[in-house]
């Protein structure tokens, strides 16, 4: 039976309800052998591809059906392949988005502090893992899930190496159920050459940071023993830092440097690359624009500083921040866009809004999804996955009646991870809909 647009709502809850599925928005769905088919959409598939009036199918949590409009008139639809059919009338279908290098799950509260799990003590701390911490009944979750963000890399902070993060789905019960790749990488944070205080309103000169000496030598110190370690079987006792880094040392996982100026970038990859660290992804990164040549010949990928931000330096153009994702795009360096900074957890869902801005900005709009879908998915290590449309991939996307880079135009009405669909209602939505009932604004 082929459904119309006006209808679709009504349709698939009606279908779910059938199979007995209740969608909550904190439960993991267990509802893998839906098998739907969505035609007349436009399909952006994540890798720089619009695929205009095509179809996309799926059926036990993962994609079997993806074509073209000229490729739909040519295939005859299998209809029992599938258990609905419905015609969006061209809607826009989305990869999910991806939030990577975020504190969601770890903080819920910024100005409570026994809400924020996101920092251990001590300085060197790799065999921390942030994914046991994680809490999947955030409030902040949903709120963001509503915006077409379902994964995020789930990242320790702190100190001089923060510990391991891991990249989770938005629609589980507890950790092992959101766990999408489980430690995929280590987070260095490098030190500085030079030390800035003041805030973005009041800033203050910079000075030379006067312990970067020491800083540098502890921290080669570190990495020599831990290399050693390494090379090691025979060991008298285990010691679970230097057990922690063996990963990055033998390219299972990356190493994520959080630097954002040039000499600091230049120094940490001459100093990595002495240690032959194979795995090296660029966190924040605001001066790597300078450097791109670098970039590209090390093969070091980019997860770029929120672009909603103001330039480092007086003399930088005011719009800098929202030109860089175009910047390295156009030297073909690879990067994705993270939301680092105040409020974070919250801001996350405007995630998609800063890849519009990019967009604004010389990114073409396919380009600007990829920087916060498939390309996310690459340096995370699970393009395999997740991160763009394509058969044998996890039916992880999102339907929207609008542009979802717009702000107002975007109107996300479905979500779905691995072929589950999930709720889009969240606390705001809720107490939207309260005081709009209680002083009759529905009827305005």
């Amino acid at each position: 039976m082929l459904f119309t647009s006006s209808n679709i709502r009504f349709i698939v809850i009606v279908f779910l309800s059938v199979v007995c599925i209740q969608i909550n928005a904190q439960q993991k769905l267990p509802n893998k052998q839906l098998r739907i088919l969505f035609t007349n959409a436009n399909i952006h598939t994540g890798k720089g591809e619009l695929l205009k009036n095509a179809a996309i199918g799926f059926k036990e949590g993962k994609i079997n059906f993806l074509l073209n409009a000229e490729e739909m008139q040519r295939v005859k639809i299998n209809r029992t392949e599938f258990d609905t059919i419905i015609n969006l009338n061209g809607k826009e279908i989305y990869p999910a988005f991806i939030a990577p290098n975020s504190t969601l799950g770890l903080n819920e509260v910024d100005a409570v502090r026994a809400t924020q799990d996101f920092a251990e003590t001590g300085i060197y701390n790799p065999h921390v893992r942030s994914i046991i911490a994680y809490n999947t009944d955030s409030k902040v979750t949903p709120t963001v899930r509503s915006n077409g963000v379902l994964y995020a890399q789930i990242t320790p902070r702190e100190g001089v190496i923060s510990g391991k993060s891991s990249v989770v789905q938005f629609d589980a019960w507890n950790w092992e159920d959101a766990a999408v790749k489980i430690d995929d990488g280590i987070h260095l944070n490098f030190p500085s050459l030079l030390q800035r205080s003041g805030w973005w309103a009041e800033p203050e000169a910079s000075s030379t940071n006067s312990k970067y000496d020491e800083q540098l030598n502890e921290l080669k110190q570190f990495f020599n023993d831990a290399l050693y370690y390494s090379k090691t079987n025979d060991h008298p006792e285990k010691n679970l830092r230097l057990e922690a880094m063996q990963c990055i040392f033998n390219g299972s996982a990356n190493l994520y440097v959080h630097a954002d100026y040039v000499k600091d970038i230049v120094s940490a990859i001459q100093f990595l690359k002495s240690y032959n660290i194979p795995k090296i992804v660029l966190v924040g990164g605001k001066d790597s624009w300078k450097i791109t040549a670098l970039l590209k010949q090390q093969r070091i990928p980019v997860m770029l500083n929120r672009v909603h931000d103001l330039p480092n330096l007086e003399q930088d153009d005011i719009d800098l921040p929202y030109k860089l994702p175009y910047l390295l795009q156009k030297d073909s360096v690879l990067f994705c866009l993270q939301n680092q900074g105040d409020m974070e957890g919250m801001n996350t869902r405007n995630l998609p809004f800063l890849a519009g801005t990019a967009c604004a900005y010389g990114l073409t709009k396919e380009q600007a999804i990829a920087s916060i879908s498939y390309n996310a998915a690459k340096i995370l290590g699970v393009e395999n996955k997740i991160g763009s449309l394509e058969i044998g991939k996890q039916a992880s996307f999102i339907i929207s009646g609008g542009d979802v880079l717009d702000m107002k135009s975007s109107n996300i009405e479905f979500a779905f991870i691995d072929g589950r669909m999930i709720d889009l209602d969240n606390h705001q939505k809720q107490l939207y809909k309260k005081y709009s009932s209680k002083y009759n604004l529905n009827e305005k």
